[in-house]
């Protein structure tokens, strides 16, 4: 090799270190927007209500199991904002989901749960938004409330 190609391999090995820094910017967001909004759109049908820890539930609730999901969107040309209220629609899309096939019609006690790591709040969830990829997970109770 020559001397121009060893530079050009050095400054390239240089850069790496900077790239691979990965960014995991903490927010804490609105559930109850990001929940309008995928049921505006027809993401979420309405059948099935979510409630934060925290959150009054207007009736008996009756627990039935556990549901945690954890999902990952691609963040890329996205804002923080953006990439955090898609990846909490396809959280609860799948929360949903399990309500559904258990034939509830509530999650109720909902917590944010990224790593294993609780965070509650009556208002707003918790999302990991990074240079390529944001990230939500979910941990709650499917039930039905009457």
């Amino acid at each position: 090799m020559n001397k121009a190609t060893w530079i050009g391999a050095l400054i390239a090995l240089c850069t790496l270190p900077g790239v691979s820094q990965a960014r995991d910017t903490t927010l804490h967001l609105d559930f109850d927007a990001v929940v309008q909004q995928a049921t505006q759109a027809g993401r979420l049908d309405g059948s099935v209500k979510f409630y934060l820890a925290g959150e009054q539930v207007p009736g008996k609730v009756a627990p039935l199991n556990d549901a945690v999901t954890n999902k990952k969107t691609n963040a890329f040309n996205k804002s923080d904002e953006e990439a955090c209220a898609w990846v909490l629609q396809s959280a609860l899309i799948t929360l949903q989901d399990a309500a559904k096939r258990a034939g509830a019609n509530a999650v109720v006690d909902i917590v944010s749960y990224y790593k294993r790591n609780e965070y509650r709040d009556p208002q707003n969830y918790e999302c990991h938004a990074g240079a390529f990829v944001a990230g939500v997970a979910l941990k709650g109770k499917i039930a039905n409330v009457k």
